[in-house]
């Protein structure tokens, strides 16, 4: 049971995946959560800043797909405008938009990753199929309330531990690694 909590990697935020330990571990698709990973919640629009991580995987030769809880028609817009194949309305962590987001890619579980903020939905989501889990710490901003009361609270014990594990410091950026 808590092997499902653990995620494979931690790391700072999105840009501090390194593509090419991906790679080396045949790595070649990206399971994004929306909010809190890459956009602020409520906001729906990228930055042009992870538009311009994401044509940085391409033209590495990985796809790049999105599952999210949201309910918003203007993020699943959002991400049909990018071209970026989403599977949005998920209730993670059940397996099922992960699925379907690996078919959307047309790669297999060992060969995709799962990136997000949230160890209860994103890693365990991941981790029930089998998948490479990368955790990052949330963006800024607004927070659905179920997450801040039940959800943050429970991963404050597990961090430290997840920390301790990957050799992360408790400051961004500060990578003991």
């Amino acid at each position: 049971m808590f092997r499902l909590l653990f995620p494979d990697l931690y790391v700072p935020t999105i840009y501090d995946v390194d593509p090419e330990y991906l790679r080396r571990r045949g790595i070649r698709g990206l399971i994004f959560d929306l909010d809190n990973t890459i956009l602020e919640r409520g906001e729906r629009t990228l930055p042009q800043e992870v538009l311009d991580w994401f044509d940085t995987l391409k033209a590495q030769g990985f796809k790049i797909s999105i599952v999210s809880n949201s309910r918003s028609r203007k993020a699943e817009g959002m991400a049909k405008s990018h071209g970026i194949p989403a599977v949005f309305r998920a209730v993670k962590p059940r397996r099922g938009p992960f699925l379907k987001a690996i078919e959307l890619m047309g790669l297999t579980r060992r060969e995709t990753a799962v990136v997000g903020d949230q160890i209860f939905t994103d890693v365990v989501g991941g981790n029930r199929l089998g998948l490479f889990t990368i955790l990052i710490n949330p963006l800024p901003g607004k927070e659905f309330i179920g997450t801040t009361l039940f959800s943050r609270q429970l991963e404050k014990l597990l961090l430290p531990r997840i920390r301790n594990r990957h050799g992360f410091s408790r400051r961004p950026g500060h990578d003991r690694r």
